[in-house]
């Protein structure tokens, strides 16, 4: 236990799976167990300053989201296609491998940034509170952000225009 009052190991035993999973959905499986240990390694050096007026999980989120930006930046590498539990083969079937396809190549056309707040939001589950503090933003842009991020999505997966919202075709 620090003088904080937090015990560095406790946190990683309950939050490495979720920010691993994060940094996995972010920079990819190859780079994901680096930037989780960087988000840790980094969360223990600063986490004095932890004031708690987030969740611990929402504070690890911003840390590691930062990691993520950090390792793509010091690899040069591009962030890699949306990645997303895979469900059990058994269940699956012709229509959801074509549905889940097209979620993919649609997730990789959004912007980083609606990405981001699509990852967090919809995925980790956070509020849009919570979005907002991990990427130091406005409650009102992770909202707009989600928005066009969904119309986006509606317009690359049933194919229709993003300026008017009617069928393409």
């Amino acid at each position: 236990m620090s003088s904080t009052g937090y015990d560095m190991e406790q946190i990683v035993r309950d939050h490495y799976a979720s920010v691993f999973r994060f940094c996995a959905r972010r920079v990819g499986v190859d780079l994901a167990a680096d930037a989780a240990q960087d988000t840790f390694v980094t969360a223990q050096k600063v986490l004095r300053f932890f004031r708690g007026d987030s969740s611990l999980s929402t504070w690890l989120f911003g840390i590691a989201n930062n990691e993520c930006r950090r390792s793509v930046r010091k690899r040069r590498v591009e962030i890699g296609p949306l990645q997303i539990d895979v469900p059990n083969p058994n269940d699956v079937t012709e229509s959801i491998i074509v549905d889940r396809e097209a979620l993919f190549q649609a997730m990789d056309k959004l912007s980083e940034e609606q990405r981001e707040v699509v990852l967090l939001h919809e995925l980790e589950g956070l509020t849009y509170e919570e979005a907002a503090q991990v990427l130091g933003i406005p409650v009102g842009t992770v909202k707009s952000r989600i928005h066009h991020a969904f119309r986006n999505l509606r317009c690359a997966i049933f194919g229709m225009d993003t300026a008017t919202g009617e069928a393409v075709g």
